[in-house]
């Protein structure tokens, strides 16, 4: 994970994703010493930042945007009922 500081309470974020291998970035309303704090704790990431959306959070744990978890893990849904001829 790599953080910039991009001003003052915002932090640019660049992580793997565990989905595609891709490097994505998100800009993320937090100071870079809140996340540092965050990944030397034992907390989990909704007890340290309740107030941003799990969204966001999922990218800090997983580098997974909001768009690759929808690509992957939306789906269209189908009738089950056979159609009668």
């Amino acid at each position: 994970m790599q953080i910039d500081h991009i001003d003052e309470n915002m932090v640019r974020v660049t992580k793997t994703s565990a989905l595609t291998g891709k490097r994505n970035t998100m800009r993320i309303p937090l100071r870079q010493g809140e996340i540092e704090n965050w990944l030397e704790s034992n907390m989990l990431v909704q007890d340290a930042f309740p107030w941003i959306a799990a969204d966001v959070r999922e990218f800090l744990i997983s580098g997974i945007t909001p768009d690759e978890w929808d690509n992957t893990f939306s789906f269209t849904a189908i009738s089950l009922d056979a159609e009668e001829a």
